[in-house]
């Protein structure tokens, strides 16, 4: 359930852009999803791989190593996310290029992509915390943060999308899915910067 909620944020937004946005619109945020979702995927690879060594070496009795290894999967999974916004950023109009996208098409992927980038870091983070809730036997508290997450990108997508004037309805759902993802992120680390 908690992926099908992480998989919703682009599902939301084509639903709302495809039927107040336009055509051209629906076919940029289709054609460069896939894009932030590859890189985002980092995310799933710390969480997933990070989880197995930090709960390993926990259960092992080395609780003060498992902690330095959940810190450094953070801490290098966000700084990898940061990077990949940042190149993401500076090269998504040939990125988009290269899958296709020419004129109005490659204008709005420009648009869409790029509001979505300014938050990646926060989504691998979602990414990443997401496995760890379920080491830190705590799933039912992931699963809300993700659900949040996608309530936050339904209600935004909605008030967004259908209020904003034409020109903005693109730009509104990249920024309802942004904000959900900085929500999913920030939510997480709150819970695991704490001392417990």
């Amino acid at each position: 359930v908690m992926m099908i909620f992480t998989s919703i944020y682009s599902v939301v937004d084509g639903f709302f852009v495809s039927n107040f946005a336009g055509k051209v619109a629906f076919s940029a945020v289709n054609l460069i999803m896939p894009f932030l979702m590859i890189v985002a995927t980092v995310g799933f690879m710390f969480g997933t791989g990070g989880t197995a060594i930090v709960a390993n070496t926990f259960g092992a009795g080395d609780k003060e190593k498992a902690n330095r290894y959940f810190s450094l999967f953070v801490y290098v999974a966000f700084v990898l996310g940061v990077l990949f916004a940042i190149l993401g950023f500076v090269f998504l109009r040939p990125i988009a290029t290269l899958l296709g996208a020419k004129g109005e098409l490659l204008e709005h992927c420009i648009v869409y992509g790029r509001i979505i980038l300014m938050t990646l870091p926060f989504f691998v983070l979602q990414l990443v915390f997401q496995s760890f809730f379920v080491a830190a036997e705590k799933p039912r508290l992931g699963f809300f943060v993700t659900v949040a997450a996608g309530v936050t990108n339904m209600v935004l997508d909605a008030v967004l999308v259908i209020l904003l004037p034409l020109e903005y309805k693109l730009a509104g759902a990249a920024i309802a899915t942004a904000v959900s993802q900085f929500i999913g992120g920030v939510l997480s680390f709150f819970y695991f910067s704490r001392k417990k």
